[in-house]
């Protein structure tokens, strides 16, 4: 009787997959902000925050490298605008708090390891599956994963901005897929974003697993999801892996 396919390679989503930040974006802005002397509400900062990152990230996809961007002042001008949305006007007393919440953004002292990550990584690598991160992150990640003690499981780390194209783009699974020797059949992706995880994943025919947290989910995403692809936390996702490699047709 022919063995049943295996999954032999995890690819991994980061920010709210396995790490998150220790406080919310506008806190962090206001704290620094106010060490330069500026007083910032912490509140209009995150609401800002996500106007100014959406805007970016609209005009300026995937850090801007291919209209002459660099990812660090591609950050820079992010902050600035987040703070001019709130309310300062003035660019020059903004400027070394963009420098040093860039510099702090960069610190794994800024982030924390979710509950479960490192377990279930240990438990990924005791099965013999090749691990790898596929994130929409900018080239401060590999360091912040190091100081975190996540690095060593993971057998490469591909950024968007080291590929060059951002998650839902298909080349950066296909990318991720060339480095690790695999094809989409025998490859999952884990992440917390429907579009650019589980659907991105799925779209290049790799199996996906959609983390979706405390939080109930959206409707839509639910009925599109199957009940057996959804990891409430990540300890659910070897029992899920399980179930996965127990439903795959044999070769």
């Amino acid at each position: 009787m022919a063995p049943r396919l295996q999954i032999r390679l995890m690819t991994w989503d980061v920010k709210d997959t396995l790490l998150r930040l220790r406080h919310p974006v506008g806190e962090e802005y206001a704290t620094k902000a106010q060490a330069h002397g500026l007083k910032v509400d912490a509140t209009a900062l995150g609401q800002a925050f996500r106007q100014a990152y959406k805007a970016q990230s609209q005009s300026f996809p995937n850090y801007g490298l291919s209209q002459g961007l660099t990812s660090r002042q591609w950050w820079l001008d992010v902050v600035l605008q987040t703070f001019h949305l709130a309310g300062v006007q003035d660019a020059k007393a903004v400027a070394p708090v963009a420098d040093q919440l860039y510099e702090d953004f960069s610190s794994p002292c800024t982030w924390q390891v979710l509950e479960g990550a490192k377990a279930t990584l240990m438990g990924c690598r005791k099965r013999g599956l090749k691990l790898a991160v596929v994130s929409n992150f900018d080239r401060r990640l590999e360091d912040i994963l190091v100081g975190l003690g996540l690095r060593e499981h993971f057998d490469f780390v591909l950024t968007s901005e080291a590929a060059g194209w951002p998650k839902p783009d298909p080349r950066i699974f296909h990318k991720a897929l060339q480095l690790a020797h695999m094809e989409p059949a025998v490859a999952a992706h884990v992440g917390d974003s429907y579009r650019c995880d589980y659907q991105g994943a799925q779209a290049i025919g790799m199996h996906s697993f959609l983390v979706t947290g405390p939080e109930p989910l959206d409707p839509a995403v639910k009925n599109s999801v199957p009940e057996d692809q959804i990891l409430p936390s990540l300890s659910h996702l070897l029992p899920a892996l399980d179930r996965l490699e127990g439903s795959l047709p044999r070769p």
